[in-house]
Parts: structure tokens; sequence; C-alpha cells
């Protein structure tokens, strides 16, 4: 009997100590072997198994155990801390307070102290506490762009003075950018609702060696949310709504995620509606009707109304509401030890978008009530994208790690409008179909990862078909009883069919020349072909009715990463871009205040010549941090719309919708340029308060015209300060913006809109004398949160306390007045 107890108590206090601890990546849940794991004396020093495990029974309970791994941040924690943890360790690929680990820089993890482009990154904690309610929102947020707004259904980012189809959009590996991404302002960024993704990345600056086309003023690359694995059953799910009082805006989404030993599952669906937007009431720039919707059409959701309809509230904006429904389906299965595989499915669908600016346009500017448009709307906007990533992770001398992403998108839009005094309403449709794939893939060339070769390829083929049509509607009993006539439409793009297709190869390459200095390179060759086709001529003749062109060229970067020790950082960048004309740049019509927009099939590709040096200086323990970027670029063979002018030396006249309109299409120009600076602080002032700010400016003109560049934003930046402890977080930020004098303003391609600035003299015979340009604003907001528990947590959001009256540069609309949002997350 003795000897039983004894060999119990052995076997008991074996078990007690053999205290087996399993070390997974927190990004993904998946094993990290090879990991290094020792005490702070260094007495004992272990490594984990092909399964993970190391076992620490040998530490003291006292003993603070680190965990050390080549590719991850070091992990700490006290071995008695441990068993709260039930023995699992997630390494985190994040590295000290202030340096990031970005992906879209290379399309590989890399630290910024080796990056020398300017790059901003939006995660998955900052996402929640700004609380946007679309995706153009948050970009709004990012140190260094603007978003301009036609309607609040919208949002076109502005980064270094360029956007639309010079600045390229990216979801998941996969580029959004399509064949008629326009030149002007797009609605495109709010078709991924900000409640999927993870985080997002930026990358200013042209970045054609590694993203290719479009990448003139730089890269925002969007980051869905991934499952992760998990050695054990488990399944979580999370709620969040949230209800803000200038729009009554109402937004919904659940999630739930199924994480397994061998595969995980992610989905969330999320639903917007958004009513009328309520605009501020002070305006201090002291204009008392500027931005005022005295009359509004009601002919929306099938009405019908021959006359503009009072507006009760002037302030109030109708015909800015919508709805918008986005999902996300997304599996992670590991395949091998060495190998990955993502699926990816989102889908995105909006109800009829009003176009506010086009709904309050006048046939005369001295009649609030003589509106033009009773119907102009976006049909719904629907996006699908199918796609499937292959991570490598083989480490082999030609191979360390690689990406194949395979893709298919389906992408629909539409135009509707209508005229008041007229029954006849026009219907324009595009459908595009995109197929891609893409390989990124790096090697080490030496054993300390000193020297890195990057290579890859892109293979993208767009299929664009445009359809036109026109009816006429039946009235009976002052309502809409059907149609009484079909009649034919100008289409947006050739109505034969369009395409374009994309391949390229890259290299780059990345050296650490000694330990304060590294160098990046790179090189890209990239081939572009489009052809098109028209067919009808009822309202435009066509001299060559069939288009075929081939555009390629080779852009190339270098960078350069100096640290003269470890609170300073010196970066250099030398970088060229270019942009091939897509299937809108050469073959779209369509009209805006009077000018009709045609073809011009011997657009050339735009290119992009980049010097930027950044500085970065670190306080306190690198707890705060000061930077600058500063930047020139030269355009060269610049794509801008122009005129088009008869033999004679007249503006060509061309009919659109019933109505003759001056003739303009896109045509390259000689250089131009672009210059500008972006100034950032970010830092902790104590253990429970941080702070961050920005100020950017920006500067644009061309050499041959000597005329200001569009979309040059005026001088804006935002401060903000947090405090958080225990269970409290609160904040409060400052917007502003300066002022833009209207002689800064580019008359000539419109899409500034100069004419919905103030008016100051309405007998002016120029434009420069009649309107005043962008008045000044500043803003001033607070917001709070509060965890109940661990699964519960409710926020508010108080916007434009002021309620102040503004308009942001070159939008259509107001933008939002005072604002109240609460929200509410709760996890299960």
């Amino acid at each position: 009997m003795k000897y039983f107890v004894f060999i119990i108590i052995f076997l008991v206090s074996k078990i007690s100590y053999a205290q087996k601890v399993k070390v997974l990546d927190k990004e993904t849940g998946k094993i990290v072997r090879n990991v290094t794991v020792f005490n702070e004396d260094n007495t004992i020093s272990l490594t984990s198994n092909n399964q993970g495990f190391v076992d620490i029974s040998a530490f003291d309970d006292k003993d603070i155990i680190i965990f050390s791994h080549l590719s991850y941040a070091y992990y700490r924690i006290q071995k008695s801390a441990l068993k709260n943890k039930k023995l699992l360790v997630y390494l985190t690929k994040e590295s000290e307070e202030l340096d990031e680990v970005v992906i879209s820089a290379f399309k590989r993890a890399e630290k910024t102290k080796r990056i020398a482009e300017q790059i901003a990154v939006i995660s998955k904690k900052d996402i929640q506490k700004v609380s946007p309610q679309t995706s153009a929102d948050l970009l709004a947020t990012i140190p260094g762009i603007k978003v301009q707004k036609s309607q609040f259904g919208g949002g076109s980012p502005v980064i270094r003075g360029m956007e639309s189809n010079r600045v390229l959009l990216v979801v998941d590996g996969v580029r959004m950018n399509n064949a008629i991404y326009r030149k002007g302002h797009l609605q495109n960024s709010i078709t991924l609702s900000p409640n999927l993704l993870e985080k997002t990345e930026v990358v200013f600056g042209p970045s054609s060696v590694i993203y290719g086309s479009d990448a003139l003023g730089g890269v925002i690359h969007y980051y869905t949310k991934t499952p992760k694995l998990s050695q054990e059953k488990r399944v979580t799910s999370n709620f969040f709504s949230r209800f803000s009082t200038v729009n009554q805006e109402i937004t919904t989404n659940v999630s739930a995620e199924l994480s397994f030993k061998n595969w995980a599952s992610f989905t969330s669906i999320s639903y917007s509606d958004f009513g009328a937007l309520q605009a501020g009431e002070n305006r201090n720039h002291g204009f008392s009707d500027w931005g005022k919707v005295f009359y509004y059409s009601e002919n929306v959701n099938g009405n019908y109304n021959p006359n503009p309809t009072l507006n009760s509230d002037p302030n109030l904006l109708r015909n800015t509401g919508f709805n918008q429904t986005d999902v996300l389906q997304k599996f992670f299965i590991p395949l091998s030890k060495n190998t990955d595989l993502k699926i990816n499915l989102q889908y995105s669908t909006s109800s009829d978008i009003p176009r506010f600016d086009r709904l309050t346009e006048l046939t005369d500017l001295t009649d609030d009530a003589s509106l033009k448009f009773a119907e102009w709307y976006y049909g719904p906007q629907e996006r699908l994208l199918i796609s499937s990533q292959i991570l490598l992770h083989p480490d082999k001398k030609w191979l360390e790690n690689g990406t194949i992403t395979t893709a298919y998108q389906n992408i629909k839009e539409s135009r509707i409008q209508r005229k008041f005094g007229s029954l006849d309403r026009s219907y324009r449709e595009e459908t595009v179909n995109i197929f891609s794939i893409n390989g990124d893939f790096a090697v080490a060339l030496v054993a300390d990862k000193t020297r890195t070769l990057s290579y890859g390829f892109e293979f993208a083929y767009n299929d664009v078909n445009s359809n036109s049509f026109g009816k006429t509607l039946n009235i009976f009993n002052g309502e809409i009883s059907g149609f009484s006539n079909e009649f034919k439409v100008q289409s947006r793009y050739p109505d034969g069919g369009s395409n374009f297709l994309t391949t390229a190869i890259y290299v780059g390459y990345r050296q650490d020349l000694n330990k304060k200095s590294t160098l990046n390179s790179g090189i890209r060759f990239t081939n572009t072909n489009k052809n098109a086709t028209w067919i009808d001529e009822t309202f435009l003749t066509f001299q060559d009715k069939t288009l075929s062109r081939n555009n390629s060229a080779i852009t190339a970067t270098l960078g350069y990463v100096y640290k003269p020790n470890r609170n300073w950082q010196l970066n250099g960048v030398l970088s060229s871009g270019f942009r091939s004309p897509n299937i809108d740049d050469v073959g779209r019509v369509r009209e805006k205040a009077g000018n009709v927009t045609i073809p011009n099939i011997d657009v050339s590709p735009e290119f992009a010549y980049n010097a930027e040096i950044g500085i970065q200086k670190y306080f306190n323990k690198r707890r705060f941090r000061v930077g600058g970027n500063f930047y020139y670029t030269l355009l060269d063979n610049y794509i801008q719309r122009d005129f088009v002018f008869n033999p004679d030396g007249s503006i060509k006249q061309v009919q659109f919708d019933g109505e003759f309109g001056n003739a303009v299409n896109n045509q390259n120009k000689g250089q131009a340029y672009i210059l500008g600076y972006t100034i950032n602080y970010l830092g902790k002032i104590s253990k429970t308060i941080n702070t961050s700010g920005f100020i950017t400016y920006t500067k644009g003109s061309t050499y041959d015209t000597k005329e200001p560049m569009s979309s040059i934003p005026p001088l804006f930046g935002q401060f903000e300060m947090n405090y958080k402890k225990d269970k409290i977080e609160l904040g409060s930020i400052v917007r502003f913006n300066a002022k833009k004098n209207i002689e800064d303003f580019n008359f000539t391609e419109g899409i500034d809109n100069h004419e919905l600035t103030p008016i100051v003299d309405a007998n002016a015979i120029n434009d420069i004398d009649k309107f005043y340009g962008s008045p000044s604003w500043i803003t001033f907001g607070v917001n709070g949160r509060y965890i109940v528990s661990d699964n519960f947590s409710v926020q508010a959001r108080l916007d434009n306390i002021l309620d102040e009256h503004y308009i942001e540069f070159a939008s259509g609309v107001s933008s939002p007045g005072r604002n109240l949002s609460v929200s509410l997350m709760a996890s299960f």
C-alpha cells in the first residue's frame, strides 16, 4: 500500500510539472515551429518541436519566459500566467511601439523601418474607433488623403493631387480598378463595408513597379477579415449595430467564425440604410444660402411629379439616401505544412443612388426652382468577387514564400436620367467581367536575409458590355402607368463591346547595406492591349468604328533608408509610374454642364516621375514620433479633358439626349507637376493618453498651359487626443481645411466643380470674378467607448459639435452637420 501511494504521488507530480505550451501564429492560428524559449537569465533555452509544443516545466513559476522567432516579435510572459491562457502562446508579426509591419509596399510583410515610401496603416481598432459610415469616410481619416463626394452614396479619394483612375484600389491582393474607371470622381471605394475590414494600408506616390498601371498617386489596399485555425473546435460570433442622427442611419453587421484544426470559416453580412442628410446650419463662411436646397425632385422610387417641390427645410438634403448590403465569406485551409489556401467570396449591392449634384443643377442660376433633372440616379451598383489565394512557404533556395492569386469579378452599374418637362427617360447600363491571376514571390539570397529578391507576374482581362435605351413614360392620373414608346440613346461606351488586357512581370531587390541603411529597387515591364467596336452612329459618327491599341512601358523605383541611430530615419525615393488609357479614356460619351465628352481613340499613356524625401524622429524611448514626407512629381504626356475644335476654329457641337453641347474629349498634353508634403506625429504622452495629427499641403500646375491641375485640395489636416484606462476610452478630434482661391481651380476639365462654390458676383463676365472658391472650415468632435464586459461594449461619437456648414473641395453635396452616432458591439 505504501508503494502504491508513492507511485500515485510520483505520477501526479510528473503530470503537474510536465507542462507543454503550444506556440501558434496569432493571425492564422497555425503552428509555429522552431521557436526559441528562454528565461531572462538565459540559464534555460528550449525550442518548440514540429507540432509547436515546448515543455516549460524546467522554468520556475516566477520566471519571465521569452518566446523568440525570426519572423515574429518577442513575447514575454510570467510562467504562472500561462495557466490562465490554457498553455497557448500566440505570436504576432507586429514590431516595436511605433514601427508597423505592412504588406502593401512589396506585397509581402516588411517592417516600416525598411520601407522608403510614405505608408499609412488603419488597423481594425482604428476602424472601430472612427466608426465610419462608409469606407470612403474611413479613407478621409488617413493622413494625406482627401475625399470628394458628388452624392452621399459615394466618395472619391484624392492622394497627392490625383484621384479616380490615377489611384489604385486593391482588395485582398485583387485590383478593383477596371477598364471603365473614369477620370473625374468615382464612388467605387464605398463598395466594401468598413465592418468587413481587418485593416487598410496606403502606399503614397507612384507604385507601378509592384502594382502596374493606375498607381500614380498611390495604392489603397483593403484587407478583409480572415478566419483563424484552432486546435479545438471553436465557434464565435459578433454583432454590431449603429444609429446616427444626421441621416437616420441604421447599420447592422453580424458575423460568425468557425475555427477547427484543419480549416476555418468566416461569414459576415453588413446592411446599412441611410436617410436624407442634414447639413450644418452655422454658416460662418458668410454665405447664407450656399449649400441650401430650396427645391427638390420628388421623382424617386417610381413617383411622378411634373414640377420641382418646395423644400420645407433647405438644410435637409433630400435625395441623398440609399442602402447597401455587403457579404463576405472566407475560408482558410492549410493544404500542407508549407501551403495554405484562402477562398474569398465578396458581394456588394445597393439601392438606387441619387446623383445629388445633378438633381440640384439649375437651368437658370437666378431661379432656384429651375431644376434641370427630374431623375438622375445610379442604378444598384453590384460587385461580385470570387478569389482564391495559394500561400506558399517552401523555404527553398529559389523560393522562400509566395502568393498566387486568381480572381473573377463581375461589376454592374447603370445611370438613369430624365429632365423636367420631358417624359423621355434614358438608361445606360454597363457590365464588366474581369479575370485575373497574379503571382508574387520572394527569396532570401543570404542566410541572414539581408539580401532579398522578389519577383512576380500579373495577368488581367476586362470584358466590357455597354447597353443603352430610352423609354417614354405613360402618365395616368398623375402616376406612372407604364411606357408608351422606346427610343434610341447614345451608349456610354462602345456598343459593340470592348476589352482591356494587361500583362506584366516585375523584379525587386532589397539589400541591407549595413546595420544603418537599406536599399530597395525594382523594375517592371507592363503591356496593355485594348479593343473596342462602335456600331450605332445615330448621334455620333466615327471615322474608324474599331479600335485596337497596344501600349507598353518600363517603370522602375529606387528607395534608400538610412538610420543613423535608433531615433532617426531618413528616406529617399526615386520612382516612375504610368497609366495606360483604358476604355473610359478613349470611348466614353457623357454630358455635364453643357459639355459632351466624346471618344478619342488616339490617347496614349501618361507617365509620372517622382522624387521624395521622408524624415522621422523618435522621442521618449520611441514612444513618440514626428515625421514628414516631401515630394515632387512630374507628369509627362498627361491626359486632360479639353474642347474639340472644328477646322474653322469653332468648338464642335454634338447632340446628347436631345440637346446640343460643346464637344470635349480626353487629350494628351505636355508636362505638369504636383508637389507637396505631409507632416504628422504619433505617440504616447503617458500610459493613458496618446495623440496624433497631420497637415497636408498640395500644389499642382501645368508647365505648358500654366493652368492649375485638377483635384488639388487646399491645405488640410486633423489633430486628435485619446485617453484610455481600464474600461473607458475617450477621444477628441479637430479637422480643418484652408480656403482654396478661385484662381487656383482648374476650369478646363470641370472636375474641380468651381461652379458649385459660392457666387460673389452673378453678373461677372468670367468665372474668376463670379465665384468665390472653396471656403475654409474647422470642425470639432468627441468620442467615447465603455467596455461593459469582455463580450459587450458601447461606443458613441459626436461629430461637428458646432453644426458647422461646409462642403469638401470639389464636392457636390454638403458635409454632415452635427451628428450623434451610437454603436453597440457584442461577441459570443
